[in-house]
């Protein structure tokens, strides 16, 4: 059974890729159900590589949302979707297309359509390559940002957002790293004024969150670090932004920085691993990323892809349908 029209959306509880899913779910023309999914081990170990005996790889109270009627279309985001994108295929008879957002680390062959960024260096002819990855953000979204946090556009120019990942194998962002980047800011802050408007993410450890509340508590501006500070205003300060700092951990947080059309910065301190290198290499190369104290003009080109992708994919599908 198939219901026409129907995207579902499946991910797991990663904020990163229900963002990434569902802003490409949003250009698709149909209506979409959002799968919050966990799977059981030993799948959730070697997904999607391991099929066997898959019907069981969700928890019991997670079965009756993956059933019948199956979906038209499917995006999946993150190793643990991958393996159900890959089963929809099989359960609906080729009749479900089914999109993987992400390398999913095995023959790509085994989805309708895989997206994947280009500096994970994946190839085929189902995959389609964007420079960063898949966001909401354009002119539309950065204006409801500032209609939503109006406050922020009263403080002192230049606004400067800085966004803060976290740790990860091969970037080290602790103490000493927090110490040198707010010395950047501080020092650029002395020399041109304005204020500073810093949002840390669920992978900040909290060590850094308060030396910044402590370095930037006489600096006009925001710390917000999660709900007992207020509603998150991730969109507001990318709306009034007049430049961001971006730590350079995160393929996400950088892409949706170069989406706003402000000068992108970072600042690192050491080598790079070689795939999250390469990604700012290609950003540097498309002028879109600078370092923390280049002087850059304003604005700069926005980096917005989702939109041409979801064209793709509607393409290929309505030709699929025609064939």
């Amino acid at each position: 059974m198939l219901t026409p029209g129907e995207c579902w959306v499946i991910t797991d509880n990663a904020a990163g890729n229900q963002r990434q899913a569902l802003a490409l779910a949003e250009h698709m023309q149909r209506p979409v159900r959002h799968l919050r999914l966990q799977l059981r081990a030993p799948w959730s170990w070697l997904s999607p590589r391991f099929t066997m005996g898959n019907t069981r790889a969700l928890p019991a109270s997670q079965r009756p949302l993956f059933a019948p009627p199956w979906p038209e279309l499917a995006i999946g985001c993150g190793r643990s979707a991958a393996l159900l994108t890959r089963m929809l295929r099989p359960l609906s008879g080729g009749r479900c297309y089914t999109v993987q957002i992400l390398d999913p680390r095995i023959d790509p062959r085994h989805w309708d359509a895989v997206i994947a960024p280009r500096h994970d260096d994946l190839d085929g002819a189902n995959v389609l390559r964007p420079l960063g990855s898949l966001n909401t953000v354009d002119e539309r979204w950065l204006a409801d940002g500032r209609d939503a946090c109006p406050l922020l556009g009263e403080l002192p120019q230049p606004r400067v957002g800085v966004l803060l990942g976290g740790p990860r194998r091969g970037i080290d962002l602790d103490d000493d790293y927090a110490d040198r980047l707010l010395g950047h800011l501080l020092a650029r802050h002395r020399s041109e004024g304005g204020s500073l408007l810093v949002l840390a993410s669920r992978r900040t450890p909290t060590e850094l969150i308060e030396l910044f509340r402590q370095a930037l508590r006489d600096v006009p501006g925001i710390v917000w670090a999660g709900p007992d500070d207020g509603r998150n205003p991730f969109p507001g300060v990318l709306g009034w932004a007049d430049r961001l700092v971006v730590t350079p951990d995160s393929v996400n947080m950088l892409s949706e920085a170069c989406a706003v059309g402000c000068p992108v910065h970072t600042f690192t301190t050491a080598p790079l691993p070689a795939r999250i290198a390469r990604f700012h290499q290609a950003l540097r190369a498309a002028n879109l990323l600078h370092d923390i104290d280049d002087t850059t003009a304003s604005p700069q080109p926005p980096l917005r892809e989702t939109t041409a992708l979801a064209g793709q994919l509607l393409a290929r599908m309505a030709q699929r349908q025609g064939d």
